[in-house]
């Protein structure tokens, strides 16, 4: 899961417990006592969030359908494509959501850690969250996402797959996100809006 749908999980929490979901992948470490109670809570949520997905049998099963010079990376890229279905499921081809900018707002008001300190300002610049309802940009976000990586650009090569692929990745997440919303879905009084 990527940004949409960790702030989709989370929306039921503070804005604290948000914040700290959305910045969890530039955070290094299982040491957060630097951290406020509600960030590190969120971090955790995030962290929770990923193994429980990456576990799945669902990303398992397409694990072993990605091509195999780019299997290692298929992770990296389902992660988008999931937001992407968050996004188809959210409308957001049809209304401007909430969520999101309460997500933009937050990811504004504090800068990101160092690892994050680049990409979100451009990500709330240029509306990603609402542009991954589009599969093809969905799909150029990948490729440009392993042109930042080190050595070949494996995950340009991964999105001719996506491509074909994306009726059965479309059932694979309807497989998927109700058990992650079921685990790991925050319900609370903050931000319940899409």
């Amino acid at each position: 899961m990527n940004f949409l749908a960790h702030a989709w999980l989370a929306r039921g929490g503070s804005d604290e417990f948000l914040w700290g979901n959305l910045i969890a992948d530039g955070v290094k470490g299982s040491d957060l006592s630097a951290w406020p109670t509600a960030v590190a809570e969120g971090i955790r949520h995030h962290r929770r969030v990923d193994a429980f997905v990456d576990a799945h049998d669902v990303v398992a099963e397409i694990r072993r359908r990605a091509p195999s010079r780019q299997r290692r990376y298929a992770g990296i890229a389902l992660d988008l494509v999931w937001d992407h279905f968050v996004a188809r499921e959210l409308d957001l081809q049809a209304q401007r959501s909430p969520l999101i900018a309460r997500t933009y707002r937050l990811l504004k008001a504090q800068p990101a850690p160092a690892r994050l300190a680049t990409l979100m300002p451009v990500l709330v610049e240029q509306d990603w969250l609402h542009r991954y309802v589009d599969f093809g940009f969905t799909c150029r976000a990948i490729a440009g996402i392993g042109q930042r990586l080190a050595g070949h650009n494996h995950l340009a090569e991964l999105v001719p797959w996506l491509e074909k692929e994306r009726p059965r990745l479309a059932d694979d997440f309807l497989r998927l996100w109700p058990e992650v919303r079921q685990a790991l879905e925050v319900r609370g009084s903050h931000g319940e809006a899409r």
